[in-house]
């Protein structure tokens, strides 16, 4: 029996699409294997985010060539996209695709090993509009299942080859993502997430639709109890929205809201479509019909030609609007984006330290989001072993904050009350009431 190996860099969107690869090669009667283990073909579904998301590909593709000298690789996805030539020519790559017709990749592989051919189908995606389906049948999750339900972005912010890399936008059928809704509902699954390039943008390429009318829809499937957004633009919320959205009763109290900078001129630069003084009108907004949302953003410091005055107007936003938890990124040049060609780019150890300070004030945030919750009754859905304690299991309120209980293997993928007793660090420990 033949051996196949994914390794996964990037995004949900990324791995909802290698699971759907995966499922490809099993359906065929191949063995799916760790990507350290020898394989007779080996699958790169790649991120372009950073130059350091390239290396990464790349050192894969020698690690897997060092496995098994024979073996087909197939390198996929973003890096594929905008840099399909430099992809060919890495030693060991046999076939290349881009962000588009990834349903090829099996008879690709085949047709490399069988033929000793070697294949580039990487194709223009500037005018793609038509989202590409690639479908999952067998969930290999049993907790929380995602849902793509959009491909591709329009905004061009400064700092980001993802429109290159990704295409315009492309809004997946509503039949289709109910569809797929209600297969997962009988599969015994209690939460979805809708996840996408930009979700935000869902219907602007369809006439009388948008993401609203997705969550509206999807809320009336019978079995799914919890529907749960991934990372949004801020700009997408108003009174209207959130009206409709409390209305559905099944949509998390989590919001990931991009914000990148604190600073309106360092956002200005970034080419994004918001000021920060919108963003925190936005996060009032949620909290007036969700008082105890989560909100959880993505920041970036750094930014070419960032002023320790404007990095502290970030540092004083963050602590302002009291986030659940935020992910610091340092930015880091992208070539093919506008922000690689700007003038003063931040030395690496400036970087370095305002990562670090935003990072401890991100950590100081999240313990005191977490401790409101003490005494308090909150609804957990229990996924897994905790990883660290074995004794334990553990999940996530609606809010998104983790919860940990003692090891009880009959809650896993039910959806209990806890009475929480006490706050750490990152999350709160808690008793099952019976």
């Amino acid at each position: 029996m033949s051996k196949v190996a994914f390794y996964t860099l990037g995004c949900k969107v990324n791995q909802y699409e290698t699971e759907a690869m995966e499922e490809l090669f099993e359906n065929k009667g191949y063995t799916v294997v760790d990507e350290s283990e020898i394989a007779d073909i080996y699958v790169i579904n790649t991120c372009t985010v950073t130059n350091l998301s390239d290396r990464k590909s790349r050192q894969f593709i020698s690690r897997a060539k060092k496995n098994n000298g024979d073996a087909t690789i197939a390198v996929v996805g973003c890096y594929s996209q905008v840099s399909p030539d430099e992809v060919s020519k890495i030693e060991g790559v046999d076939v290349v695709i881009g962000t588009t017709e990834r349903n090829k990749v099996l008879e690709l592989c085949e047709k490399a090993r069988e033929n000793n051919e070697k294949f580039n189908i990487v194709k223009n995606i500037k005018g793609h509009k038509e989202f590409e389906a690639i479908n999952i049948e067998d969930i290999k999750s049993k907790t929380r299942a995602y849902i793509k339900i959009q491909d591709g972005c329009n905004q061009f912010c400064s700092y980001c080859i993802i429109p290159y890399a990704r295409g315009p936008i492309k809004s997946r059928p509503i039949g289709d993502i109910i569809y797929e809704t209600e297969r997962l509902a009988k599969a015994g699954f209690k939460e979805i997430v809708l996840t996408g390039i930009h979700v935000a943008s869902y219907g602007k390429d369809i006439k009388g639709i948008s993401l609203i009318d997705v969550l509206e829809r999807v809320g009336n499937v019978k079995g799914i109890e919890r529907i749960r957004l991934s990372s949004i633009e801020p700009t997408l919320i108003d009174h209207d929205f959130m009206k409709r959205i409390v209305k559905i009763g099944k949509v998390c109290d989590h919001f990931h809201l991009s914000l990148q900078s604190g600073s309106p001129t360092v956002l200005k630069r970034m080419n994004r479509r918001y000021t920060s003084e919108e963003y925190k009108n936005i996060v009032n907004i949620i909290r007036d019909h969700m008082p105890d949302a989560g909100i959880t953003t993505d920041i970036i410091v750094g930014f070419p030609g960032e002023t320790e005055e404007e990095f502290n107007e970030t540092w004083e936003f963050v602590k302002d609007i009291g986030f659940s938890r935020i992910h610091v990124f340092k930015y880091s040049p992208r070539k093919g984006t506008p922000a690689a060609g700007f003038k003063d780019q931040i030395h690496g150890n400036i970087k370095s330290q305002r990562s670090e300070k935003l990072i401890s004030l991100g950590k100081k945030l999240m313990k005191e989001f977490n401790s409101r919750f003490e005494n308090g009754t909150m609804s957990v859905l229990f996924e897994e072993e905790s990883k660290k304690y074995k004794s334990h299991i553990e999940g996530y309120t609606t809010n998104y904050v983790r919860v940990r209980v003692e090891n009880d293997d009959n809650l896993i993928g039910k959806i209990t009350d806890v009475k929480i007793r006490v706050s750490k660090n990152d999350f709160l420990l808690g008793e099952v009431i019976k």
